[in-house]
């Protein structure tokens, strides 16, 4: 698993933000730190009420100069649905193909549900230079980050 010190696997994924456009993570160090907030599906109320945290914060973020992107497995479409539903203003990353949670080594499976490869609810934020300077892992999905660390990670980055 990637942790802090790291350098943060670089990609490039679908980006919804009203839109669909590329990311490339190593193309964006200049809008770092990049808080990287991972999250196992769309539409799902722990989810929903995380990306809904991070939104009503988001001034705080920007106020450290912080950017604020969610990821999960869902496609770009649905994405773009999900921040439309919620009224989200950071853009989501599509990991569709799962090789995102590869690189960071947080895929999770809901057996039981037949649910396989998604997210672990996770957040990584990456400075300038592309290092992972806080990361946080929970095996719970029911468990959210500590948003206060978070934004104090992102302050420290």
């Amino acid at each position: 698993m990637v942790d802090e010190g790291d350098a943060a696997p670089d990609f490039t994924a679908p980006l919804a933000n009203g839109d669909i456009a590329e990311f490339t993570l190593s193309e964006n160090l200049d809008d770092a730190p990049l808080v990287l907030a991972f999250f196992p599906g769309a539409f799902t109320s722990v989810c929903s009420h995380e990306m809904n945290t991070f939104q009503d914060r988001l001034a705080e973020f920007k106020d450290v100069g912080a950017t604020v992107y969610g990821i999960s497995v869902d496609s770009p479409f649905a994405q773009n649905e999900f921040r439309d539903k919620l009224g989200l203003e950071f853009g989501l990353i599509s990991d569709a193909d799962k090789e995102i949670i590869d690189e960071y080594d947080i895929g999770m499976d809901f057996a039981d549900l037949g649910v396989h490869d998604v997210a672990k609810r996770a957040v990584f934020v990456v400075n300038g230079d592309g290092d992972v300077t806080y990361a946080w892992v929970s095996d719970d999905p029911g468990v959210e980050p500590d948003y206060d660390e978070v934004e104090s990670a992102a302050a420290d980055a």
